[in-house]
This record gives structure tokens, sequence and C-alpha cells, in this order.
């Protein structure tokens, strides 16, 4: 069994290219210099105000590059596909918008082991340089009753984290205030995931298998198990 065809020059460089056409694409952002970063171009705009910085694993596009700009994300960092952003490339993204003149920055991050520990090493990283900084877990999947010792995890629901942080932002609220709003909107928002099909890494083969007519409830975002299977059905109409 061959990997699945895609539209890549090459497995290796796929993120870098990828990043690099988001940018070209758009008149509004740019790229930091030696890393896998996406900035706001208007960096000036940042000055006096929260700086939001979020990403994590690339593959799911268009999170998180896609959602950097006003009253959103200030930058976002990308990992290898499915792979978490090294410390040292988020220490920049940090560091470029604490020199932008922001008033300190907030880091969104999805609850993964490996994004909670880089992001947190980051996060003490930048204090030690003097920058305000503060972290918010993301871990709305509500698809466990029993979820593992990691705690749930972070899906989709980020975006709206991100809505809200960006417009508190873009309002001048001050950190902690950002933090606190954003903690208790949190307590709210559940996922849960459905997948038909699975998901190919480029260059290697899929990561699991999903007869055609089946789906999966409760699905990761990598591709982690969900917590069952069964038919595609039709739904039924609601009664009028």
């Amino acid at each position: 069994c061959q990997p699945k065809k895609k539209l890549l020059n090459s497995a290796d460089d796929c993120v870098d290219e990828a990043l690099c056409g988001l940018v070209r694409a758009s008149g509004g952002l740019s790229l930091l210099k030696g890393h896998r970063v996406v900035l706001r171009s208007d960096r000036d705009n940042l000055r006096g105000k929260v700086a939001l910085l979020s990403g994590g694993g690339s593959g799911h596009e268009p999170a998180h590059g896609g959602y950097v700009g006003a009253g959103m994300l200030s930058a976002a960092v990308a990992g290898g596909v499915f792979a978490s952003p090294p410390p040292a490339s988020i220490l920049a993204a940090i560091l470029s918008l604490h020199n932008a003149g922001a008033s300190g920055v907030l880091l969104i991050v999805k609850n993964y082991t490996g994004d909670r520990l880089n992001f947190g090493l980051a996060a003490e990283q930048a204090r030690n340089h003097g920058v305000a900084v503060d972290m918010v877990i993301v871990a709305e999947d509500c698809a466990f009753d029993q979820p593992s010792k990691a705690g749930r995890r972070g899906l989709c629901g980020t975006i709206f984290i991100h809505k809200l942080a960006g417009a508190l932002a873009e309002e001048g609220c001050s950190l902690d205030q950002i933090v606190s709003q954003v903690t208790e909107v949190l307590k709210g928002i559940g996922t849960l995931g459905v997948s038909l099909s699975p998901c190919s890494v480029p260059g290697c083969l899929p990561s699991f298998d999903l007869p055609p007519g089946d789906m999966e409830l409760g699905l990761g975002i990598h591709g982690e198990a969900g917590i069952r299977r069964s038919k595609v059905t039709q739904t039924q109409p609601v009664p009028t």
C-alpha cells in the first residue's frame, strides 16, 4: 500500500512552502526570519495592547496562521505536521510582539502534552526577559466522560477563544482581564469530533482504517481514537 498522493512538492518542505504561500497571498502578514512564525504586518497597532500568540502542529490549516490579523491573533507559530513548535520559535514570536510595544502577550494553547510543554518553557524564558506573559489552555473535547490523565483535548473551540480574546485586546483590556473572561467562557465550550475518513501525514500511510460507510465519533485531530464507530445514517426531518 502506497502513501496517498498529495499536491505537494515534497513532504520535507510542505510546511515552509504553505506558510510562504499564506503570507504571499495576504497583504497583512509577514514571516519572522529564521522561524515558522506568521506575524501581523501592522505590529505598530499592537503598541500598548495585549498581543495574542497561538500555534501548534501544522496540518490543521487554516489553523493557526489563517487566524492572524486585527481582532484575532497577533502571531502564530507552526510546528511540523502534527508536531509541536519548538520553544525557540515560540520565544522568538513572544519577543517580537514585546518589542513591537505590546503591553503583554497571551499564549492560547490547545491541551496536548508537547504544546503545553513547549509553550510553557517559552513563557518562562520570556518572563526572564521581562515580558508579561500568561497562558490559557483550551481543553473543550467533550467526547469522553473520563478523559485521560492528560485531560480533555483541545479542538476547534480554540477559534472562539481567538475571537473573544482578540476582541478584548482590541478594546484595550489588560492581560489579567482577558485571561479572566476567557477562562470563564472556556467552561461553557464543548466540541465533539466526527470523522468520515482517516488522515494521512505527507509521505506516510493513513494513520488508521475506517471502512466506507462508517464514521467515528470523538476522534482527535491527530487521529487519536474516538469513543465508538457506527454507520453513517440519514438524518430524520424535524417535525414542524
